[in-house]
């Protein structure tokens, strides 16, 4: 709880990966990946409970030895490629409804997005809900190399065009402005917004900036890889 505002962490892990099956649950630097994003979880101090939802049974184990609860699994309907990640918090808004339990605010924390500070929840928990007026805040990290103005397609005759016609001039990143990507590593929202609007992504959602070395999420083996990289050397770091 933060300024008496009650919090509820959704960590959404589906069984099935294409990209990179049984991701969720590889060994990532020690522990499974999902491990990860628990523990920053459990450390945040204003975090009122923390749900898993999952459809898998391996996932909702190795969650319970990292001290979250799986009451249940989630539903078939709830683990496909076109399932919304929207659908899947309100399945677990009415679980607790059903308790007769309520929150003020919704955090989504994705377990493919591992790379958080320490500091990173807890102090956008304090920035969204400090700013009372604004319905949530999203974690965004600087669009470097693939900058959408420089990004090319393929036209119907086979060549290279510019992905957005009307910025053809622009050959260098560093003649646009700054772009942002949405990184797992926190959405927050409030819970009456999300109803009503049923998207983290309002007219009215404050920025939570991250560093360079966190614009990583799994999708991949490459994405693990270097994820795994990356948390070897900020460990190191630490000692």
């Amino acid at each position: 709880m933060y300024k008496n505002k009650k919090i509820l962490a959704i960590i959404p892990a589906r069984g099935g990966s294409k990209g990179l099956p049984g991701k969720n649950i590889m060994e990532l630097c020690g522990k499974p990946l999902i491990a990860w994003t628990i523990e920053q979880a459990k450390k945040s101090i204003y975090i009122d409970d923390i749900f898993v939802s999952t459809d898998y049974k391996n996932i909702a184990d190795v969650s319970e030895q990292y001290g979250v609860k799986v009451p249940f699994l989630r539903p078939d309907e709830l683990a496909m490629d076109t399932s919304s990640s929207i659908d899947v918090v309100e399945h677990v808004i009415s679980y607790y409804k059903e308790k007769k339990m309520a929150f003020d605010y919704i955090v989504l924390l994705e377990p493919t997005s591992p790379l958080r500070k320490e500091i990173d929840i807890d102090t956008a928990i304090q920035t969204a809900v400090s700013n009372s007026m604004a319905d949530g805040i999203i974690s965004l990290g600087e669009v470097h190399m693939e900058h959408p103005m420089i990004v090319k397609k393929i036209n119907e005759e086979g060549k290279i065009a510019a992905y957005i016609d009307e910025v053809k001039k622009i050959t260098q990143r560093q003649q646009a402005d700054k772009a942002y990507f949405p990184y797992g590593v926190i959405y927050m929202i409030k819970t009456e917004v999300l109803k009503r609007k049923r998207s983290f992504y309002t007219n009215n959602i404050i920025p939570y900036f991250i560093e360079r070395w966190q614009n990583f999420e799994v999708d991949d083996l490459y994405d693990f890889i270097a994820i795994e990289a990356i948390l070897t050397v900020k460990n190191k770091e630490k000692l």
